[in-house]
């Protein structure tokens, strides 16, 4: 296949054109609103959001955090038909760091994280906001590298305790936070894209979901597509106060199953679409997927960040992909965060461009420029293609982290 490679600085460009299309063979999975991988990697970048604005508000400035390790530990509850509670909390192991203070003035890094955490599972599981142990687990300790010699104080020390926004090296200059990698790709297939709505439309505000009180929010997708046909196993939560007995959960199951064949129809027309609803049930034996919140975290499921959706909201292991966690990193020099995104957008652009698949891989070097990456891989599906409009469209992207850092900030995009 034709290779341009170009080097600037410390960073060195690699563009592969006709590269093939991907082959029709899809397996893709995606985790509803209240999935518990979701709701860690959610609540993770709100607190990443609420901290930084916080700092930008008081200081003017995003302070150096983490909060991308944080873990939910399920609950315990009873559930039966017409009713149940929880009978044991949710616990929130918020893990982190966070510069406690700056210029001798107090950050309410606490208080900031239990308000967010209320405020988070007010909106999305109700039923939970009463029944959360919050277990705070942030230090401001440094990064390794600050080595002690006479009386001098190693800048590193001050990251998370700064004196000033000065002592921020990212007002200087903006280095990678880490050796890491961010992936991006596009178009979706029809398959894709049809996944992603099925699951939103039974996990968030849709029409069906105002219509059925029961449907709960924990919802799961994994789907197998040839091209032509579809395999899908599919995973709904009924809220178990409003099942009053068996015949009617199995009712509600027989309603979902009747939208899924409806939207497939609309979106994936002429395919054969076959559907396997909560396949765990056993009715005679009412083992069923009734829960009296709508997530599995009310009864001992796990939710851990980076576990869950990739940055463009899909799991697609025949698609490239990497294993960052992403929410909760910090938006202004973590390439774990910005890289992913960059390299989802730069991709996208790059369909539009060539009308063709587009592959697109950051690679950080630690300390770094964060403009320079050390290692860009751009793979079109084209062979037509101009390299200096792609050349163009990089550099364009990777002049936007300011950018991409104010809007992250500003209006907490949804990565996931």
């Amino acid at each position: 296949m034709p290779r341009t490679s170009t080097s600037s600085g410390n960073s060195h460009l690699v563009i592969e054109t006709g590269t093939g299309r991907p082959d029709a063979t899809t397996i893709v999975e995606r985790k509803g609103l209240g999935h518990p991988d979701t709701l860690a990697d959610h609540l993770a970048e709100r607190l990443s959001r609420a901290y930084s604005r916080y700092t930008v508000r008081h200081f003017g400035a995003v302070l150096h955090h983490n909060f991308d390790k944080l873990a939910l530990l399920g609950g315990a509850s009873e559930v039966r038909y017409g009713g149940g509670a929880m009978t044991a909390p949710v616990r929130v192991l918020v893990n982190g760091r966070a510069a406690s203070g700056c210029g001798g003035e107090r950050i309410p890094v606490t208080e900031i994280v239990e308000a967010e955490v209320r405020a988070f599972f007010a909106e999305r599981l109700p039923e939970i906001n009463d029944h959360l142990d919050i277990v705070f687990n942030i230090t401001s300790n440094s990064s390794p590298g600050a080595v002690l010699t006479g009386d001098g104080v190693p800048d590193r020390t001050r990251w998370f305790n700064p004196r000033s926004i000065e002592d921020l090296r990212e007002r200087r200059i903006r280095l990678s936070n880490d050796t890491s990698l961010g992936t991006g790709w596009a178009p979706e297939n029809p398959f894709e894209s049809f996944v992603r709505e099925l699951v939103d439309h039974f996990s968030g505000d849709s029409d069906f979901t105002r219509a059925h009180c029961w449907c709960g929010s924990d919802v799961k997708l994994m789907g197998y597509w040839d091209g032509e046909q579809a395999d899908v196993v599919l995973c709904v939560p009924q809220k178990s106060r409003y099942v009053a007995s068996r015949a009617e959960y199995v009712r509600n199951t027989e309603s979902v199953l009747a939208e899924c064949h409806r939207m497939a129809v609309l979106r994936l027309p002429g395919a054969k679409v076959s559907f396997r609803l909560n396949a765990r049930d056993v009715p005679e034996k009412d083992e069923l997927y009734l829960t009296y919140t709508g997530s599995s975290i009310e009864s001992g499921d796990e939710g851990v960040v980076g576990r869950g959706n990739r940055v463009n909201g899909l799991i697609t292991p025949l698609r490239p992909m990497n294993l960052e966690g992403a929410n909760g990193k910090n938006p202004v020099y973590h390439v774990g965060k910005l890289y992913n995104i960059a390299a989802q957008r730069l991709a996208a652009r790059l369909h539009e461009e060539t009308g063709e698949h587009a592959e697109v891989h950051l690679v950080s070097t630690t300390g770094q420029r964060l403009d320079q990456p050390w290692r860009i891989l751009v793979r079109l599906a084209s062979e037509d293609v101009e390299v200096d409009k792609v050349q163009a469209l990089v550099t364009e992207t990777l002049d936007t982290f300011p950018a991409l850092t104010d809007e992250l900030v500003s209006d907490g995009m949804v990565l996931s």
